[in-house]
């Protein structure tokens, strides 16, 4: 039964037995509730607008949108709108997009029933809670120098395995600027060659494969 304490809570996620999970964890626990689900990005946020929880638990693979644009366009309508990502997404890129994006906490998967909601209730409160080692990723991505738009459209590319007349092609570039865009990554990367930038982009998660 809801009071007007009772912290209400938005869980999205497109693995419906996780979801499930979560859910049953969540409605055990004396003064809180679910009161929106969806395994769908798109809807999740008219879901929002529907409901207008108090916090929301949200994946960043979904259907859809992803959970970073999420946050974004909720929080766009809503700049009080609290999030705490849950994912088994663990690169730096990962946890500073969110971050960046509005997202109070950022849990991994395999964390304990008592650190989800020790959490929900901190970001409820107005905290932002990241465990020590996503504080850490988070802190390892903010020492690497940020790509550009154009960095990113040539490195994604790259991981894609095209060749730089085929990128060149792509992007309505000469070759000779597509070279000097590798070179730029290459440096913020801080790798060698295009072997080395598409391994970077996947270990950091600035890219993933689909």
């Amino acid at each position: 039964m809801q009071t007007k304490n009772t912290i209400r809570l938005m869980v999205v996620d497109d693995h419906a037995s996780f979801r499930r999970g979560l859910i049953s964890l969540i409605e055990s626990e004396p003064g809180m509730s679910v009161v929106a689900q969806t395994g769908d990005g798109t809807e999740a946020v008219d879901l929002y607008r529907r409901f207008k929880p108090d916090v929301v638990l949200v994946d960043l693979r979904l259907p859809g949108i992803s959970g970073v644009q999420i946050i974004m366009a909720i929080r766009k309508e809503f700049p009080a709108a609290r999030f705490i990502v849950v994912t088994t997404y663990d690169a730096d890129e990962d946890v500073f997009r969110a971050v960046k994006a509005g997202a109070q906490s950022y849990l991994l998967k395999d964390m304990s029933d008592e650190e989800v909601l020790s959490t929900i209730r901190a970001v409820h409160a107005g905290d932002t809670r990241l465990p020590n080692a996503v504080a850490g990723l988070l802190a390892k991505r903010m020492t690497r120098e940020e790509l550009t738009p154009r960095e990113l459209e040539v490195l994604e590319l790259v991981v894609k395995g095209r060749s730089n007349k085929a990128i060149a092609d792509a992007l309505g570039l000469s070759e000779a600027a597509v070279k000097s865009r590798l070179l730029g990554l290459f440096a913020k990367l801080g790798v060698k060659d295009r072997t080395e930038a598409a391994i970077s982009a996947l270990r950091h998660g600035i890219f993933h494969l689909e």
